[in-house]
């Protein structure tokens, strides 16, 4: 097993000396030790990748001297890590900029740095044209924070967006912001090499490249050992995972590294995201259905149920070959939810091939789904090549139709959930009362149940489901 591993043991041990964890939980950032030491505040936007790289951010800055605050206005250092998936999400931070500028007139000296994709789509604007923000920061340049910061700080331009081709973060601890103690991301890998035309990230945050796969295993020991019972993979694309060992030669796949991380300990849960459909393969569902505690839910977005639309998105697959892998993943894994990402209105989608994602959605019967109309990307490939054709009020229209015919599945899909019982791990209280506590099942539904004494997150627990809704199953504990 790898988690007797001699390379394993080691390298949990240099995580545990860095003293990984939440900076929030080493005392008050105004507490007597730390009041002379500069805050940062970081909010995040977008993605997990994103969530996942301000806790690198915090501990990059942390290594210099900066603690964290959750007060904006006591902070030296305002940071906003950044999503350009879509035109909203780029609207937001602009909004936020402005907050943060009124926070600059109050409190002179405070810098304001904008991270992440839009730092890398925009680069020099932001600092040019804007006159917002003080420091730019790409996905790759995040050690170089400390250097930019001074940099700022002397009034010159303070920006580094270059993409690396190496760059995985592998050998930095990341601080737990506002961590529930339970659950923690790992990033296993950077970037995207699939260009996919709608998608701005293979030139926001480069090509692909793997974390050395002991260092993954050995951050969720670490985790463990600190209390943490579930830890989610995360990468663009975790299928495409692949990791050479630069002694042995031994390539280590995606299934290979599952495998490791579900072997460091039977209680630890083990989740992952986002999976291409062109790139899961039978060895990971095979190993997934092999241990009772990797979770048995697979994110696979479609994006289009129609396979004329998927060639124009250069998805790689078609309608059946996706239908085909949705059914192989229910072959071999009958209790599997599955979720799916989806695009209403891409270009020149006609109203029978938005028919066929209504269609899919209820075919692939898809536990949820994260669903958006089209927003060209300025960069794409559809934006280059394709006409944003599909008026606005049509893509509404066909997002609301696609939201209300997955509100309808989900609610089917959790009412077959009434009656049986699941292991679930607590999350902490439900957010609607104290009286009760929220977690998930291996299928990633939350469920709420009433407390009982001597429980607390982190611990598992069996738990009834006697009530649904399309969002959240209800339930009662079982001795």
């Amino acid at each position: 097993m790898y988690n007797d591993n001699p390379t394993l043991e080691s390298l949990a041990k240099t995580i545990d000396e860095s003293k990984q964890g939440s900076v929030y939980d080493r005392g008050h950032p105004e507490s007597a030790e730390e009041g002379d030491r500069r805050r940062f505040y970081i909010e995040s936007y977008g993605c997990q990748m994103n969530f996942s790289d301000s806790e690198i951010v915090a501990s990059i800055l942390h290594e210099v001297g900066y603690v964290p605050t959750r007060e904006m206005e006591a902070a030296d250092l305002i940071l906003i890590n950044t999503c350009s998936i879509r035109e909203k999400a780029e609207e937001t931070v602009r909004k936020r900029l402005q907050v943060f500028d009124r926070v600059k007139q109050q409190r002179p000296g405070t810098l304001v740095g904008v991270l992440g994709c839009m730092a890398e789509r925009l680069k020099g604007k932001l600092l040019e044209e804007e006159k917002l923000v003080d420091l730019v920061v790409g996905p790759d340049a995040y050690r170089d924070l400390p250097k930019l910061v001074h940099t700022a700080q002397d009034g010159e331009e303070a920006i580094n967006v270059f993409l690396s081709r190496e760059e995985t973060y592998a050998d930095i601890s990341p601080l737990r912001l506002d961590s529930n103690g339970v659950t923690a991301f790992i990033s296993i890998m950077r970037g995207c090499d699939n260009m996919c035309s709608f998608c701005v990230v293979p030139f926001t945050r480069g090509r692909e490249r793997s974390r050395n796969a002991f260092s993954i295993a050995a951050e969720a020991a670490d985790l463990y050992q600190r209390g943490y019972r579930e830890v989610t993979l995360l990468g663009q694309n975790v299928d495409s995972y692949k990791w050479e060992h630069p002694d042995t030669g031994e390539l280590v796949s995606f299934a290979k590294l599952l495998e490791m991380v579900a072997q460091v300990h039977p209680d630890l849960r083990v989740r992952f995201s986002t999976s291409h459909p062109k790139d899961i393969t039978d060895e990971v569902l095979y190993t997934m259905a092999a241990y009772e505690n990797i979770c048995k839910y697979i994110h696979l977005p479609v994006q289009s149920g129609n396979s004329r639309i998927l060639e124009r998105m250069n998805r790689t697959y078609d309608r059946e070959w996706y239908m085909d892998k949705v059914r192989r993943i229910y072959e071999i894994m009958p209790d599997c939810a599955i979720s799916s990402d989806i695009i209403a209105g891409f270009c020149s989608e006609t109203e029978e091939e938005h028919r066929d994602t209504l269609r899919m959605v209820e075919w692939a019967n898809y536990s949820m789904s994260y669903m958006f109309y089209y927003s060209e990307r300025p960069g794409t490939l559809a934006a280059r090549k394709y006409e944003d054709d599909v008026p606005l009020e049509v893509k509404k229209r066909r997002l609301q139709e696609i939201i209300r015919l997955q509100n309808q599945v989900s609610y089917r899909h959790n009412q077959k959930d009434i009656g049986k019982t699941f292991k679930v791990l607590i999350e902490g209280d439900s957010k609607r009362s104290d009286q009760a506590f929220r977690g998930r099942n291996s299928q990633n539904k939350m469920i709420v149940f009433p407390k009982a004494g001597g429980l607390k997150p982190g611990m598992y627990v069996q738990v009834r489901v006697t009530d649904a809704t399309s969002a959240t199953l209800m339930g009662q504990l079982t001795t």
